[in-house]
């Protein structure tokens, strides 16, 4: 049986929320400010997006050319005819 969509969200909603209590939690009983590194902020800025970035684009294929549709959708041929 699948599994609504909505259930879904509501569930990985809840589990977020969760879990941001959890750190809050956890921030506010931490004993020292933590100061900021400038690198380490940087890379988690940065490497998250160009990591989803490089997945997508392994997995990224374009059609193939030798189907002889010259790049045309069905469409657009039909709509000619």
């Amino acid at each position: 049986m699948a599994r609504s969509p909505l259930l879904e969200l509501l569930r990985y909603g809840a589990l977020s929320l969760m879990l941001s209590a959890v750190l809050v939690a956890a921030g506010e009983r931490w004993p020292q400010p933590l100061l900021p590194n400038p690198a380490w902020a940087l890379a988690l800025v940065v490497l998250p997006p160009v990591a989803v970035l490089l997945w997508l684009a392994s997995k990224w294929r374009l059609p193939d050319r030798g189907a002889g549709d010259d790049g045309e959708s069905q469409q657009s041929k039909a709509s000619e005819l």
